[in-house]
């Protein structure tokens, strides 16, 4: 059955740092966790007797003393635990650089509590699995950005490669040819996204372009095999998107200049083709501009169609960052207004678990020809030629590596699920 929900707008903002302390900047954020609101005032008149002041309520709101794992539980579990049952979710950190979005998502991988949304949901992830019963999984990963409306395969060594979207009736919005690949634990998981994260470092040294100014998409699909009640095999297919938002500061504020401010131009354009979309769906047009940029023709899904979302917007409480800040909580103040409506994903057409499915099968029907084969000739043995043994022989290994190759795949939850072949 169909949910209509709408996206979870959530506000996290984070401590002073020492160059704002320095400079004299002063606080202009205040955080009611209790109410869920923030309250910005005006730096002139934040020491007066009347200052002025905008009051912003969401969701839920953060403290500079909010911890990684806090933020997690209350926020993000249950939208990786609806991927894993079949649903489609989106994570989306936005706010303008030095914010908190790469923290938030990214965190530092060897601090145990300063690890970020990431990491927390690979382990979510492949815990949950290795307790199923059961129950068959495949997960895999793909990783890209978006640079002045070129799309780049982050999980590929081709740094000049451009990639299409492209759009099927059954599936929906995909990029062409891009890479996914297969992971069987969080070792493997985190190994994808430092394999992109790396390639982004490099593209940017190789193209002269900063990755602070692009949007990276790291996408999860968990793909489910099990058996209804009436003996019937079905799979399943949640996709998780992980979104970090490229800093939405003003042109004007970094000095852009050259190439730079091509790109805060790029970005800016983006982030305007993103505010109209939420315009237009606050307003109740059921004509919604997706295709006006890359970005949100690939989160089309995210925005009033198939997912759950949860929106992390990041903000700064210095004086000196306050219009970004107003900004920055104007816009989230918006989507909340975005319905979606999530609904499981069943037995879909492109699913890599049907794939893998109908190979073993397909495989496993030719060895049982070869192993057939080699006893016909070993009932005439005298009749036969040595090279019929050697080539049979060659065959069932070759049939058997590729076999064990694709089933190991599958991450197999506990019970006495058939193999997949026999499903």
């Amino acid at each position: 059955m169909d949910k209509e929900n709408n996206v979870e707008v959530v506000v996290r903002c984070r401590p002073m740092i020492k160059r704002e302390v320095e400079a004299g900047h002063g606080r202009v954020v205040k955080v009611n966790k209790d109410k869920g609101e923030i309250v910005v005032t005006k730096p002139e008149s934040e020491w007066s007797d009347n200052p002025v002041s905008r009051t912003f309520t969401f969701n839920t709101v953060y403290d500079e003393n909010s911890q990684q794992q806090e933020l997690y539980d209350e926020t993000i579990h249950d939208i990786v635990q609806s991927v894993i049952e079949g649903y489609n979710g989106t994570v989306i950190a936005y706010g303008q650089k030095g914010a908190g979005k790469t923290y938030t998502i990214q965190g530092v991988t060897d601090e145990s509590d300063n690890r970020g949304l990431m990491n927390r949901t690979f382990e979510h992830i492949f815990n949950y699995i290795s307790h199923a019963e059961n129950e068959h999984y495949i997960v895999h990963a793909s990783y890209l950005d978006i640079y002045m409306e070129e799309i780049t395969d982050l999980l590929s060594k081709d740094f000049t490669k451009k990639y299409d979207i492209k759009e099927n009736p059954e599936t929906g919005v995909y990029v062409k040819d891009q890479l996914s690949f297969v992971t069987k634990n969080v070792t493997e998981m985190e190994h994808a996204f430092r394999t992109g994260h790396e390639n982004r470092l490099k593209k940017d040294t190789f193209m002269s372009r900063a990755s602070a100014r692009a949007y990276s998409i790291f996408t999860i699909t968990i793909e489910c095999c099990k058996m209804d009640g009436d003996g019937e095999y079905h799979t399943r297919v949640g996709r998780l998107n992980l979104v970090d938002f490229a800093g939405s500061e003003r042109i004007s504020k970094p000095q852009a200049q050259g190439n730079v401010l091509k790109e805060a131009r790029s970005l800016y354009c983006s982030i305007t083709c993103l505010r109209n979309i939420i315009t237009v769906m606050s307003d109740g047009n059921n004509i919604i501009p997706y295709r006006d940029s890359k970005l949100t023709r690939l989160l089309q899904e995210s925005l009033g169609g198939n997912a759950k979302t949860v929106w992390i917007a990041n903000i700064g409480p210095s004086s000196y960052n306050h219009d970004e800040t107003v900004s920055t909580l104007r816009f989230a103040s918006h989507a909340k207004n975005i319905k979606n409506k999530a609904k499981v994903n069943w037995d879909p057409k492109n699913s890599l678990m049907k794939e893998c499915k109908e190979e073993i099968a397909r495989l496993k029907s030719h060895l049982e020809t070869v192993l057939n084969n080699k006893i016909q000739n070993e009932e005439h043995t005298q009749e036969s030629d040595s090279g019929d043994f050697r080539c049979d022989k060659e065959a069932k290994l070759a049939l058997e590596s590729k076999i064990q190759t694709l089933e190991s795949k599958i991450l197999k939850g506990k019970g006495s699920l058939q193999t997949l072949a026999e499903s």
